[in-house]
């Protein structure tokens, strides 16, 4: 099959790895010419096509999208259809796509879509990886009324449109699924399925003696209880709650809590550890994919957080590079997320509501009790089970044909 991947991320070459790379990488594996369509954000370069790792990778200009005010992202988006749609009838008139595929967000992909499908009678697959505008209203960056609600009534237009020109919608989690057809009846249950973040299987768990250098490299005390977050520290991650959580521990002379990321609220960390200058807690920017995996590799505990105003069940992905290090997972989320019944459940973690700061110190005792490096095995071999790229593969093709 003639596969295109439509993204708004500015994905780095084909041969790196990543969610969407793993699985654009698994399909050209099996045999399928794939075709991968993503944002330039660079003013120094133009649109342009290149051959890498065997896929035909097309970069369209877009304008800003990452550290961006919300209007410019806003208008980045409404106006990515018209500059996609001109690249491929450029570059891709005298190819006919047998399939599809585009991850949200955004969900204002509905034209792109909707061009190749009656173009090349595409089948199409939704890879539906947030609810948007809804986690945009729930944190308050949209309301449903005055100009924020206008924005909200647009994108919830093109949201319904992008599910109903959606042959199949594959979603993050069980409560995903169950949410998108409870508040869009109109759509026919049987086209929409879990089909969650994947990779390929690597294992990242180090030995005892790595373990101890990479904690010595980054400064990390070899005798402490280790929790580490790392990934988006914005609005979605309800950094108030886990400034709390912070100051709740930094007594805690058995933890040491590394925060590795960047984002719109990092300056709040930032003045909190400049405030505070806790002695067990640690503050770092984003680090390098490579680097970020080993450091995380030589903790003890994975850490997400959710803003606890959340109505619609967010799946972070960064719980798969935690279960692929082999760490077990502390979630402190909203209650209408399913990620921590899935940690619990599958009994390499725990879960806390992320308003209860008095519920967070009693899970963080209760970790730190635990058989830590069972829990993370356990937690591996879940991931081997569940998110294996291959797996995601199979979902989608078994819909498709």
């Amino acid at each position: 099959m003639n596969v295109l991947f439509i993204t708004i991320s500015s994905l780095p070459h084909a041969s790196e790895h990543g969610i969407s790379l793993d699985l654009i990488r698994e399909f050209k594996r099996q045999g399928h010419n794939m075709y991968i369509l993503c944002a330039l954000e660079d003013d120094k370069k133009i649109t342009s096509i290149t051959q890498e790792d065997g896929c035909n990778v097309l970069r369209v200009k877009i304008g800003k999208n990452k550290k961006a005010s919300l209007i410019v992202k806003g208008l980045t988006t409404v106006f990515l259809p018209r500059n996609y749609i001109a690249a491929i009838k450029k570059y891709f008139s005298n190819i006919k796509f047998d399939l599809v595929l585009y991850p949200t967000p955004p969900i204002t992909h509905v034209n792109t879509v909707r061009y190749i499908k009656k173009r090349d009678k595409a089948k199409t697959y939704l890879l539906l990886k947030d609810i948007f505008p809804q986690n945009a209203l729930d944190i308050g960056m949209m309301s449903k009324s005055g100009v924020k609600g206008v924005l909200y009534k647009y994108f919830r237009s093109k949201e319904k449109a992008l599910y109903t020109l959606s042959d199949h919608i594959g979603c993050m989690s069980q409560a995903n699924v169950e949410y998108v057809l409870r508040h869009n009846p109109e759509i026919n249950p049987s086209k929409v399925e879990v089909c969650p973040n994947s990779v390929e299987v690597v294992d990242m768990r180090i030995s005892d003696e790595g373990r101890g250098k990479m904690r010595v490299k980054y400064d990390i005390p070899l005798d402490k209880k280790v929790f580490v977050y790392g990934g988006n520290l914005g609005k979605p991650q309800g950094i108030s709650f886990l400034i709390e959580c912070l100051k709740s521990q930094i007594d805690n002379n058995e933890v040491f809590f590394m925060i590795v990321g960047d984002g719109t609220e990092f300056k709040k960390l930032q003045d909190f550890f400049n405030k505070y200058k806790p002695a067990n807690m640690q503050l770092m920017d984003r680090l390098p994919k490579d680097d970020y995996d080993r450091m995380i590799a030589a903790c003890d505990v994975g850490m997400i957080f959710l803003d606890y105003r959340f109505t619609i069940p967010n799946f972070p992905s960064r719980l798969l590079s935690y279960l692929q290090a082999g760490l077990p997972v502390l979630c402190c989320t909203d209650p209408n997320t399913d990620i921590g019944k899935v940690c619990e459940e599958g009994g390499f973690g725990w879960w806390c509501k992320s308003n209860d700061i008095e519920e967070f110190k009693s899970k963080v005792k209760i970790t730190c009790e635990s058989n830590l490096k069972y829990m993370g095995d356990i937690g591996f071999e879940y991931f081997k089970d569940n998110y294996n790229v291959d797996m995601a593969y199979r979902t989608i093709l078994r819909r498709v044909k």
